[in-house]
């Protein structure tokens, strides 16, 4: 298997292909809606799922009502099979989109893919992504299900203050105060969340902004 390179990618205003409107295909869309993809979906009536249907209708995505054609993957940025029922077919659509320098990802058939989907765990700006190279799906999905239970895992706890820290972050930078990654670190306190749990939220901030600036003082 190879080692893959960890990244998060900005698709936003860049094209994005979805074939297969099956449940799986839905929840790409979505996603990719979300991201700020421009998507647009290949997949027969019959075989389609009423909700795409609706996100067509509302033209939020653009919707070829066939299967794949050569020459489709022009333009694209990016490329997710939903549909693997035709070996043929995904093995095209993986030629052509490597022949344009397109990633591609061909759902649950690693062999064919250039980048891998991690399972997705998110909480306010912050997305956990969890991957085992394609090696095995359902643990990853058996691990993000708890790291979203509270009784295994209390890290994202830190996700609910996502904002106000990136509220403080602005208020630094626009202020020049020397602080570095570590000083961050050091700064965000087990105190300043139970405060910040507790609802006194400007306490928390004023809290992060002493400790910041007392490091940079230093």
């Amino acid at each position: 298997m190879p080692a893959y390179y960890p990244a998060f990618i900005n698709i936003r205003g860049r094209r994005c292909l979805v074939f297969g409107g099956d449940h799986e295909g839905e929840r790409k869309v979505r996603y990719l809606l979300e991201c700020g993809g421009v998507v647009t979906l290949f997949s027969p009536e019959d075989d389609t799922l009423p909700g795409l249907f609706e996100l067509a209708s509302d033209e939020r995505i653009t919707w070829e009502r066939r299967k794949y054609e050569p020459g489709d993957i022009a333009g694209a940025w990016v490329v997710i099979v939903a549909d693997t029922s035709s070996d043929e077919t995904n093995r095209a659509i993986q030629a052509e989109s490597e022949e344009r320098n397109v990633l591609c990802n061909v759902m649950d058939v690693t062999p064919l893919c250039n980048f891998i989907a991690p399972a997705i765990i998110q909480r306010q700006d912050v997305t956990v992504a969890v991957s085992t190279a394609g090696t095995s799906p359902a643990l990853a999905r058996r691990l993000r299900e708890r790291m979203t239970d509270q009784e295994y895992c209390q890290c994202l706890r830190w996700a609910d203050m996502g904002p106000m820290l990136a509220d403080v972050r602005v208020e630094v930078r626009s202020r020049s105060l020397p602080v570095t990654p570590d000083d961050w670190a050091e700064s965000i306190t087990d105190q300043m969340l139970e405060q910040f749990e507790a609802g006194d939220r400007d306490g928390a901030r004023a809290m992060l902004v002493s400790a910041l600036e007392e490091r940079a003082s230093k």
